[in-house]
């Protein structure tokens, strides 16, 4: 048995001496040849594709990048906008208490009139 190499890689396949031998090592080079080939055009095409997804995560990186910036000092105004209301809330409470306790009575009239006015809006 000799072997016979394929011209495009190391492979070998052994020659019996049939007739189908030969047929047998033709269709294996053959196959050999088509996912050779297959496999040296997906190189080029990844060759070809790379620059362009390299390209494309670059844009990507570089408009999260300036979605970050915007949104960086729009977070402190909301934060601190946020804190203003907090304190304004807190100072309202604590002059409607002040004023409820200096003056009970004229709470209670208001409390009444408000109440009133509210149900006529609710009919």
């Amino acid at each position: 048995m000799e072997p016979i190499a394929r011209s495009s890689s190391s492979t070998t396949f052994p020659v019996s001496g049939m007739a189908n031998d030969g047929a047998v090592n033709r269709t294996a080079a053959g196959i050999h040849g088509a996912v050779d080939r297959a496999a040296s055009a997906a190189e080029e095409a990844a060759g070809v594709v790379k620059p362009a997804i390299d390209r494309a995560a670059q844009l990507a990186h570089q408009a999260v990048d300036r979605a970050a910036a915007v949104a960086a000092p729009t977070a402190d105004w909301v934060r601190h906008q946020g804190d203003s209301l907090k304190a304004t809330q807190q100072k309202m409470t604590a002059d409607a208490a002040h004023y409820v306790g200096a003056h009970p009575w004229k709470s209670l009239a208001f409390a009444l009139a408000a109440g009133f006015v509210v149900s006529r809006f609710m009919r």
